[in-house]
Formats: C-alpha cells, structure tokens, sequence
C-alpha cells in the first residue's frame, strides 16, 4: 500500500513558541550547537493503487485546503514515501 507523506511547516516570517521552547530546553540540557528548532506536521496518507499523477494532484489541493492553515503554514514537502528498512526507525 503507498503512502503519500505531506510536510507542513510554519511559515519562515512567523514565530514558532513551540519550537523555541524546544530550543531552550535543548540548550539547558547542553546541546549548544543547535541554533533553532521549528515545529511542523506529518501527515502520512495510505492509499489504495498506483500513485498517479492525478491523485499527487488531488493530494496536493487536499494540502493546500484541508491539512495546511493557508495564513500561517506553508506546505513544504509531498512525496511518496519509500518505506524501506532503512527508512523504518525502531524505537
């Protein structure tokens, strides 16, 4: 079964609260190499048949009006996803 992954980030001009608190905290613990963090959405969408064209199209409006907030969220990534072992994390 394919999956579709759409990347939703906030726009590079807003603030992003979350991802500075994440900042801080990565500071407090000693990580001072990493300058800022920014925090976005994954969405992984399975679907049934061969990605064509036309359904990364319906996927790509699908993004735009559903699964991103316009006004303050940039779409910045749809791809199909290449879920081979080396990709699959183990936690």
């Amino acid at each position: 079964m394919p999956t579709i992954v759409v990347e939703v980030m906030p726009k590079a001009e807003l603030l992003d609260p979350a991802g500075k608190a994440v900042a801080g905290a990565l500071h407090r613990l000693g990580h001072e190499s990493i300058r800022d963090v920014r925090i976005g959405k994954r969405f992984e969408l399975h679907v049934d048949g061969e990605v064509t064209d036309a359904l990364l199209a319906t996927v790509e409006q699908l993004a735009a009006d559903m699964l991103s907030n316009g006004v303050i969220e940039d779409v910045v990534s749809i791809h199909v996803a290449d879920l081979t072992s080396a990709d699959k994390v183990s936690l």
